[in-house]
């Protein structure tokens, strides 16, 4: 191996290291990695910054900001309250409404947005049917997940991979491509979740703390549940140290953390972390001055939200959503390319367009979309390409293909398929999935090259992947989210989620190479 390979090596485990280990945000950990390839001149400054300019990372962008246009509508609140029986209702048969559905939402929706809706309506819901809604939110959560697998919009992942497939010179994914194994997947999951959720999941039903039954009876106050996201100022400061009610406006009652509830007198000496629940006591001020603040990835008060637009640009945002999906199904297909060779109709175009329209329109606040978009997320896709570029440059992806071909010879590519599976939803459950994307593509870009077949079953086989994340509640935001809200352990992931993602292993090394062959 080459200078450039062990040092290339050296700096990933590194970032690899940080980023299991949560020392920042894991946009600024990989844009410190490219900055050091740069400095070590592995890559050159176009080469750096060439993910900034990629197509997928801008649609991601775009999507955030249409996602915050049909949220706004309300019609994802009256959709869900049609869906929840009013009366005689059992988990199962809640299950078997709500799963399908909130899955074919989430391949089209960006997936926090809709369990952001979802899961206090839900808590809500089934607090008033007596039902533990321990049993419906990690459903909740692995429904928008397996959702997202079903489009080339579904998950932010997707794109980043059919950005890389695009940049090594191979035809990117259509919208629907992913769908083939993508529908497979999330039908045997949806099964999955039915037949063992409520042997595998906890049966807690929350009751109301003194202090949150004295905080009702305080007029002009009410109860207040928050999830902390990365970027409240306080994340890893101790509880003493940061005064909550100066800085809000609101007191703080509970922490609820790990299937755990903290009261005053305990969580002191306690530090606050992301995906925290806190629980509030506050005025209707703290809703509308933090409601849509970044530092939160939830807020709730326990009541229906109102709708935040008329019923004319409810319909036209749904409308604007069907235009993009279907135009760019439509801009796909051969016809359309012969008709309009200098014209390329894809996602990209369309999201461009819709994205504008909302905001002329004032679908979603465009004096503030800037709130609205998870710029960690762009800075670590942008990053991502970056660092891909360099495993490829230094040559480390291909010296860690032929090793790995060199041990399977006498297998074939199967089941070099399956440890590119495992280890990327490896990377993905401990830090996140475009960073487990961006480490794993390159690899086994060379790995399909060493062995001379087609790279594109490694490629899908990556989108399932890093998409996988069930077993862990920090592989996936709406994991995170939904494990504050409804007090889970860690080990209830662990329980129900690890064999969902054997299943997903099973199924993708057995379809892709039918669907796709090498």
């Amino acid at each position: 191996m080459t200078f450039q390979t062990i040092f290339v090596v050296i700096i990933l485990a590194f970032l690899i290291l940080a980023l299991i280990k949560d020392r920042m945000r894991p946009g600024l950990i990989l844009l410190s990695g490219a900055v050091v390839f740069l400095c070590a001149g592995i890559l050159s400054p176009s080469e750096m910054v060439e993910g900034f300019a990629n197509k997928g990372m801008i649609t991601v962008a775009m999507l955030f900001l249409v996602s915050e246009g049909v949220r706004r509508s309300g019609l994802l609140e009256k959709l869900l309250l049609k869906l929840l029986p009013k009366k005689d209702a059992g988990i199962r048969k809640v299950q078997l409404r709500m799963i399908p559905v909130i899955a074919f939402i989430s391949a089209f929706l960006n997936n926090t947005p809709v369990v952001v809706i979802f899961a206090p309506m839900i808590k809500r819901w089934a607090e008033r049917m007596r039902l533990p809604a321990t049993k419906l939110l990690i459903p909740l959560s692995y429904a928008t997940i397996l959702g997202g697998m079903c489009t080339l919009i579904g998950t932010s992942t997707n794109l980043v991979v059919h950005g890389m497939v695009i940049e090594s010179g191979f035809e990117g994914f259509s919208m629907f491509e992913l769908g083939k194994i993508g529908f497979i997947i999330a039908l045997a999951g949806g099964v999955y979740i039915l037949m063992v959720s409520q042997y595998f999941l906890p049966d807690r039903r929350e009751e109301p703390s003194d202090a949150a039954v004295d905080a009702e009876k305080q007029q002009g106050l009410q109860r207040v549940e928050v999830v902390l996201g990365a970027r409240f100022p306080a994340i890893n400061r101790r509880v003493r140290d940061f005064d909550f009610k100066q800085k809000y406006g609101a007191l703080l009652l509970e922490i609820k953390r790990d299937g755990k509830t903290l009261i005053v007198h305990d969580m002191r000496k306690e530090h606050f972390r992301e995906g925290d629940t806190l629980v509030l006591l506050a005025d209707d001020a703290f809703m509308q001055n933090w409601g849509d603040s970044s530092f939160f990835l939830m807020v709730s008060n326990g009541k229906e939200p109102e709708p935040q637009m008329s019923v004319r640009k409810r319909w036209f945002a749904v409308i604007l959503l069907m235009v993009m999906v279907g135009g760019a199904t439509i801009g796909e297909l051969p016809f359309m390319r012969e008709a309009m060779p200098d014209m390329k109709f894809d996602m990209f175009f369309f999201v461009c367009v819709v994205t504008v329209m909302m905001a002329w329109f004032n679908i979603f606040p465009a004096r503030k979309y800037t709130k609205f978009i998870s710029w960690d997320i762009l800075i670590t896709i942008a990053s991502a390409f970056a660092i891909s570029r360099a495993m490829q440059n230094s040559g480390m992806a291909d010296a860690v293909a032929g090793f790995a071909v060199g041990l399977s010879n006498d297998y074939g590519p199967l089941v070099l398929l399956a440890v590119v599976f495992v280890i990327t939803n490896l990377f993905t459950e401990l830090m996140t999935n475009n960073a487990a994307a961006a480490l794993a593509f390159p690899i086994s870009l060379s790995i399909a090259d060493h062995l001379g077949v087609s790279p594109m079953p490694f490629f899908v086989t990556i989108c399932m992947a890093a998409s996988s994340s069930f077993s862990t509640p920090i592989g996936y935001q709406t994991n995170l989210i939904v494990q504050g809200v409804g007090n889970y352990r860690f080990s209830d992931f662990v329980k129900v989620g690890l064999p969902l993602n054997i299943i997903c292993l099973i199924l993708s090394v057995i379809f892709i190479p039918m669907i796709w062959p090498f």
